[in-house]
């Protein structure tokens, strides 16, 4: 979703490489398509896509992923 932005570069959205189990629950809850799964792991292919919405947080197993909503 290219052209859905508010800021560039201000989303608090951190993903931990070495957590990621590769279930593609992230890509499933975002809404904006953040994520893409590369090698049997989610990447992050738009980060600016990002609302901070915390659908991927919550449903992530490994906690590889956070976010602070409201901050970006």
């Amino acid at each position: 979703m290219k052209d859905i932005r508010y800021l560039d570069d201000i989303s608090s959205l951190v993903l931990t490489d070495e957590k990621c189990v590769g279930c593609g629950l992230c890509i499933e809850v975002c809404p904006h398509g953040v994520f893409e799964m590369q090698h049997n792991k989610a990447r992050i292919v738009d980060f600016n896509a990002c609302m901070e919405c915390g659908a991927c947080v919550n449903n992530c197993p490994s906690g590889a992923l956070s976010v602070s909503p409201g901050v970006g």
